[in-house]
């Protein structure tokens, strides 16, 4: 996995090493809920995600320059409604600490940067819950178009189902 850098950010393979940053954030029940997991109860599970991750290298962790520190994740995986053609669904999360800042914003733009210079991705796609605005403000930031809403799409980590609002981006849009 390609480590890619912004102003602020550095987005890397995660390791082992990460374990206590991840958890930090990972535990708030105000991050994971609004990207539909449960916000993680102890270490040993938030150790099998991260292996997980480690593993697959799909995601990047999102890693603070000025302090070092792991602050979220930004996850790139194919996308199951667009089969057959060469596209990729984003995902991410941020600690609540470092919301408002732009950060979101400057991670998922360099990942389009490298998704569509560096890669054959025709088409980025990302998705949002009805209540996550904050989401919904990333994703129109970052240049996505608005497609449309999936309805009862998802099952949350609570049971209740959702809509999915989706959007996308083309590769012919961003360069």
């Amino acid at each position: 996995m390609k480590t890619l850098e912004t102003n602020r950010l550095i987005l890397r393979q995660w390791e082992l090493e990460d374990l206590e940053d991840f958890y930090e954030y990972a535990r708030n029940p105000e991050v994971g809920p609004n990207a539909g997991w449960k916000p993680h109860e102890n270490k040993d599970f938030t150790l099998t995600i991260l292996k997980s991750f480690i593993e697959k290298k799909e995601v990047w962790a999102i890693v603070d320059k000025e302090s070092g520190k792991v602050i979220g994740s930004l996850g790139h995986h194919d996308d199951s409604k667009r089969r057959g053609m060469n596209s990729k669904m984003i995902g991410y999360v941020l600690s609540k600490d470092y919301w408002g800042q732009g950060l979101m914003v400057e991670a998922v733009k360099r990942v389009l940067q490298y998704l569509f210079t560096e890669t054959e991705v025709k088409v980025v796609s990302c998705y949002h819950y009805p209540f996550n605005l904050r989401s919904k403000r990333v994703i129109e930031k970052s240049g996505f178009k608005f497609e449309g809403i999936l309805r009862k799409a998802s099952t949350h980590f609570s049971g209740e189902t959702y809509d999915d609002y989706c959007y996308s981006i083309l590769r012919e849009e961003f360069i």
